[in-house]
């Protein structure tokens, strides 16, 4: 009886004056306590369809085009803390796997020159050298748009048929 009051009178002293008003009517501390966890965890139902969406989202993930390595890794870490939190929980490995799988054909090059490191390569670290290829890919990507010139010729025609003047256009 004596454990019960004082595990009570912390349960009383712990939740915000809101939930407080759930649980003041409350005999017994394991009545406190499963008040406290169904408005926290929610039923088992309701954690059990949480997880089964979040691994949906799991499974589905990919990068989104027009999105940076860091946005997507944002979404990814949001998914996998979330199902964590419901008890969920996905190995350093398989997190980095899922994420080599959720990259667009254009780091194909990369994803072939390190799929030997993948058992090595921490998640965070994974994150580091996506973020530098980004960044080098990015570069490129400018350097080659520098480099696509053109120069434009006016074109005239022996005949006086028409009086139409044609371009031709040439890539430097």
């Amino acid at each position: 009886m004596e454990v019960n009051v004082r595990v009570m009178n912390t349960l009383f002293c712990a939740p915000c004056p809101e939930e407080f008003n759930w649980v003041c009517t409350c005999k017994i501390a394991k009545e406190i306590w499963d008040k406290l966890e169904t408005t926290h965890k929610s039923t088992k139902h309701v954690k059990e369809m949480k997880i089964n969406l979040l691994i949906h989202d799991y499974e589905l993930f990919s990068m989104k085009e027009n999105k940076s390595m860091k946005e997507m890794f944002t979404r990814f870490n949001d998914i996998v803390t979330d199902l964590e939190s419901l008890g969920k929980a996905y190995t350093n490995g398989e997190k980095v796997r899922k994420i080599w799988r959720s990259l667009p054909r254009v780091w194909d090059s990369k994803v072939t020159t390190e799929v030997k490191y993948l058992d090595d390569l921490s998640f965070d670290n994974l994150l580091g050298s996506l973020m530098i290829y980004e960044i080098m890919m990015k570069r490129d990507d400018v350097d080659d748009t520098k480099k696509m010139r053109g120069v434009a010729f006016k074109v005239e025609k022996e005949s006086q048929d028409s009086d139409d003047d044609d371009f031709v256009m040439l890539a430097t």
